[in-house]
């Protein structure tokens, strides 16, 4: 069983980045990781508590980054491109 074959593939990279960021915010339990898939592209929404968007953007955006190279580098698997959106709760 390959970490990484379609359906399942995605599950695991969705289930990754949710990992990742639950790992650096402080409010766990607001974090919210959606996929929006379009043919060879999939977006992933990660939403968070306000107060802790800083922490995942990071100074000058490297936190950020980092998760976007992660995920870059975790694709080539999946042969789909990946489109990291991070972004606060509304309320």
């Amino acid at each position: 069983m390959s970490l990484f074959n379609n359906k399942e593939g995605e599950v695991q990279m969705k289930q990754m980045v949710e990992t990742i960021v639950k790992s650096i915010v402080d409010l766990e339990k607001r974090v919210t990781v959606n996929e929006v898939e379009g043919g060879n592209s999939v977006i992933i929404e990660i939403l968070v508590d306000k107060s802790d968007l800083g922490k995942v953007i990071g100074k000058s955006g490297k936190t950020a980054q980092s998760i976007r190279n992660i995920i870059y580098a975790a694709s080539f698997k999946t042969k789909k491109r990946y489109t990291v959106d991070i972004n606060a709760h509304n309320n």
